[in-house]
């Protein structure tokens, strides 16, 4: 059985449960629900069939619509009062059309109160291994990095237009690990032993397990305040290379080599190459103050310590 917006608002509003919109309900969406349902009538936006026997069974309610197509999208008006926003750009292109097509949606009746965008930190481009707060200019080097500002861009300037006073918090994320989570870590890189940065070349790198990452996600709708981007990543300060040996010592399996930038171009691809031309470290502390965040997983090696051994879990 479908839904409709009509239908959802049938009832007076202090007989319903406030409603939540997740869009792009991929791993971590699925780990923030168990928080939300709590609190809220979720819904969630899917364009697979295939996928809705297994919402229904989490307690949410799923809506057909596809970002890609915005005739869709329509039943999305009014629907609720926040909105978590974690459906990726498209693969081409320097723009967003899928959070504009998102936006058109939500102005065709009363927007919701909140919104929640999932952004990236590759908004920076190469900060030369600087800390980096959230008030420092974007400068994006990659076009999925361009997209991501755009779509930024998009929700600023519709929330600043909106007569109703939407709340948009802008969370920028780094790269999400979990031992639970498809392509979680880079196992399958380590055992293929592809080489790594030589230590003096090599680049900073930011992480977040998916768990907080989704706890985070909780946190900033109820709790982000209004036009606020916030990184979301944890304590460590890590080079790629360590990381990379890091999940190899977990693993059991031989580190990887150690070589120059010039030489690693003959070894890896043009997209792995672009990770390590950008080098930053990321200030989490207005995490930790405007959404009150405690890790679970402050480093790398407390999340890739749970779950029984790195034996059995390769």
């Amino acid at each position: 059985m479908s839904i409709n917006a009509s239908s959802l608002g049938a009832l007076p509003a202090r007989f319903r449960r406030p409603r939540l919109l997740i869009v792009g309900c991929g791993d971590v969406g699925l780990r923030a629900l168990p928080k939300l349902t709590k609190y809220s009538r979720v819904v969630v936006l899917t364009s697979s069939a295939q996928k809705i026997p297994a919402f229904r069974r989490l307690g949410v309610t799923p809506l057909m619509g596809n970002l890609d197509q915005p005739e869709s999208l329509s039943r999305l008006a009014g629907l609720a009062e926040r909105v978590l926003h974690l459906a990726p750009p498209p693969a081409l292109g320097a723009k967003d059309k899928r959070t504009q097509s998102l936006l058109r949606a939500l102005s065709l009746r009363t927007p919701p109160q909140k919104i929640v965008y999932g952004s990236t930190t590759g908004v920076y481009g190469n900060c030369l291994g600087q800390w980096v707060k959230e008030t420092r200019a974007v400068n994006p080097q990659s076009a999925r990095a361009l997209r991501r500002v755009d779509a930024e861009q998009q929700l600023r300037f519709w929330v600043r237009r909106s007569l109703s006073g939407v709340a948009l918090s802008v969370l920028r994320i780094p790269g999400i690990y979990a031992l639970d989570r498809e392509g979680g870590t880079p196992i399958d890189r380590v055992k293929k032993g592809l080489p790594v940065l030589s230590a003096d070349e090599d680049v900073f790198t930011n992480h977040i397990h998916a768990q907080d990452l989704a706890r985070a996600c909780v946190l900033a709708l109820f709790k982000g305040q209004t036009l606020q981007a916030i990184h979301v990543c944890d304590d460590a300060q890590m080079k790629m290379g360590q990381y990379y040996r890091l999940v190899a010592q977990w693993f059991h399996l031989p580190e990887p080599q150690a070589m120059p930038f010039d030489e690693l171009k003959n070894h890896l691809s043009p997209m792995q190459m672009s990770f390590l031309s950008e080098s930053r470290r990321l200030d989490n502390s207005k995490m930790k103050s405007s959404l009150g965040l405690v890790l679970h997983y402050p480093t790398p090696k407390e999340g890739l310590g749970l779950g029984g051994s790195a034996q059995q879990l390769t």
